[in-house]
Order: structure tokens, then C-alpha cells, then sequence
């Protein structure tokens, strides 16, 4: 097909993050090239829960680890979160109707080998460090993202 689809991943929210996740897992199933550029809030989705750390991280970066999501479990929900209430019912909406959760959507586009890139100002801004990242993930800066963009058919902001 010789397609590709770019999508900037700027939200922190459980269900943008979903429709990001969905878009790009179908367009790897009809054989699209897919990246995903993850910046600031958006770094959430492809933090991984299990390397961080607060080693070497200035008071800022230390409380913004603690008070942020841990990882894409941890996400709130866009509309109607009601300090988690209203992610526990869409979960259970999800699972009565057979959907997959946010973390099988991120697993598949893992297998699916789509390209995840973080925006190397924003981890610098938000105190992450590389190896806090899912193994996947490449760190670029604005201007390699946008050559990247300019050579996609579809770009999409969520």
C-alpha cells in the first residue's frame, strides 16, 4: 500500500490515548507505516511503571513523578473522570462488550512494531530520563518529528 500514518500524542487521558492506540493498531492491520510522537503529557502512555526512579532528579521532577501517572493504567479519563469513578465504569462498559483495555492496545502496537518517538524536549522539561521509557521508544527532537510528519499521508494531533 505504501502509506503512513503520524500521530502526535500530546494527550495524558485514558481515552485519547485509546483512540490514538485503535487508529494506529488498524492502520498497522491494513499494512500503514505507523510512528507516534509522544510529547509531554503523552510521555505518560510509553512511561514504564517499572524503571522509575527519583535518583538525580531536581525537586520539581521528583514531585512531578510522584503526583503524575505512573504509566497508562494510570490514566484519567478526558470527561467525566469523577476522581476515577467514571474510568471504573468505562472499564466495565469496555469489558461487558468483549473490548480490549488501553494496555492491550499499547502490547499490540509493541508486536505490531509501530514506531514510538518521545519529544526530547519534553522529557527534558518533564524529568524523565530514557531508561523510564518502554524499551521501544527513541527519543527525537522537534525537527525530525516534522520531517517525519511531512512525509506521512495522514497526520493527527490527539
Amino acid at each position: 500500500m505504501g502509506k503512513k500514518l503520524n500521530l502526535l500524542m500530546f494527550s495524558g487521558e485514558y481515552d485519547k490515548a485509546m483512540a490514538g492506540l485503535i487508529l494506529a493498531n488498524a492502520a498497522r492491520d491494513i499494512e500503514v507505516e505507523v510512528t507516534m510522537f509522544f510529547s509531554f503529557w503523552g510521555l505518560f502512555l510509553v512511561r514504564d511503571p517499572e524503571t522509575m526512579t527519583l535518583e538525580d532528579k531536581s525537586i520539581y521532577e521528583k514531585l512531578m513523578d510522584v503526583i503524575t501517572p505512573k504509566g497508562p493504567e494510570e490514566l484519567p479519563l478526558s470527561r467525566m473522570n469523577f476522581s476515577g469513578l467514571g474510568k471504573l465504569m468505562l472499564e466495565e462498559m469496555m469489558e461487558d462488550q468483549g473490548a480490549p483495555k488501553l494496555i492491550h492496545f499499547l502490547k499490540g502496537a509493541r508486536k505490531k512494531n509501530i514506531k514510538f518517538y518521545a519529544c526530547k524536549l519534553s522529557v527534558e522539561i518533564m524529568g524523565f530520563k530514557p531508561e523510564e521509557l518502554l524499551p521501544e521508544v527513541e527519543i527525537i527532537d522537534a525537527a525530525a518529528y516534522l520531517k517525519d510528519a511531512l512525509e506521512s499521508d495522514i497526520q493527527l494531533f490527539i
